[in-house]
């Protein structure tokens, strides 16, 4: 549904972007995970057309954006885009207009949104009564009050509580199931492995990898950690000597635990544990960790994700 090829945009000697190319696939979840800075926003105002770029191609369903195509679009921005003086009916009813919905399509839509977003309770109230969360959820209830085929949102849970970033994962994967076309921007991982079917990675401007979550973790040497822990430090070392004879996999020792990088899950979670007993070495528990997009975003730039 929509296709960037080769995008670039500097300000001054600052590339914010440099040669970004994905694309998005009709009724997906398509995430841009990234830092602050790297260009998530930039890319998303591209597609909004609020900026131009200075190279590469947008295209909507195989064609150059055209204003008319724009209109089927909605747009989430980071910075809540509401009137405060308005109650929330009044806010959908101002921004309804600007599609040109009046009457009682409009009004219909206006229920319709209210509902969705959970705060038909609540809309004859004005605005600045609403805490920080109810004012997150009706303004993604703005970016779909004229039934957009393909909505943007850019970094949606920001300052918000759990409580309301749980009722804005509710709102996005509704309108997912309703076929739309969601493109999310976050530098939350968490997020982006809940929502998204296909993720790109971005940093400095740049695609540094793209794929399915699990596309994605396939790059990593190892899909899962084994840590082990035992009563002190001294017997760590002594287990870390065995493991490390036994060829288990890489072993790292973090006080009175070994955190073990496995060639192969299975058979080095048994064969772990056939070591330490063999070598009568006891120990406390052990779990598995299943690698996360953090230690993708790790391995591709030798930085956290949150540096």
């Amino acid at each position: 549904m929509v296709e960037l090829n080769a995008l670039t945009k500097s300000y001054g000697r600052i590339k914010a972007l440099d040669g970004v190319s994905f694309s998005v696939e009709k009724g997906s979840c398509f995430g841009l995970l990234g830092p602050n800075g790297a260009g998530k926003s930039t890319t998303i105002s591209a597609i909004v057309g609020a900026i131009k770029p200075d190279g590469g191609t947008i295209a909507f369903n195989g064609k150059p954006p055209t204003p008319a195509a724009r209109r089927n679009l909605g747009y989430v921005p980071q910075e809540i885009a509401i009137f405060e003086d308005l109650n929330a009916q009044q806010n959908l009813a101002f921004f309804g207009a600007l599609y040109d919905l009046n009457g009682s399509k409009l009004k219909s839509r206006i229920q319709a949104v209210l509902t969705q977003v959970g705060l038909q309770d609540r809309a004859n109230e004005p605005i600045k009564n609403f805490s920080g969360g109810m004012k997150r959820r009706l303004n993604i209830g703005v970016a779909f009050l004229h039934d957009p085929d393909l909505i943007i949102f850019d970094e949606p849970t920001v300052g918000v509580d759990p409580q309301s970033r749980n009722a804005i994962f509710d709102i996005l994967e509704a309108l997912k199931s309703q076929g739309k076309t969601l493109i999310y921007t976050t530098h939350y991982m968490e997020e982006a492995e809940r929502l998204c079917d296909r993720i790109a990675i971005i940093d400095h401007g740049r695609v540094i990898a793209e794929g399915t979550l699990d596309d994605l973790l396939a790059t990593l040497p190892a899909r899962y950690r084994l840590t082990i822990r035992f009563q002190d430090a001294e017997v760590s070392t002594k287990a870390k000597e065995a493991l490390a004879r036994a060829e288990i996999g890489q072993v790292a020792e973090m006080g009175d635990r070994l955190q073990i990088v496995p060639t192969h899950v299975a058979t080095s979670i048994t064969g772990a544990i056939t070591c330490l007993q063999r070598n009568q070495i006891p120990f406390e528990d052990f779990h598995t960790i299943r690698a996360t997009l953090e230690e993708v975003f790790l391995n591709q730039t030798g930085r956290s994700l949150r540096d």
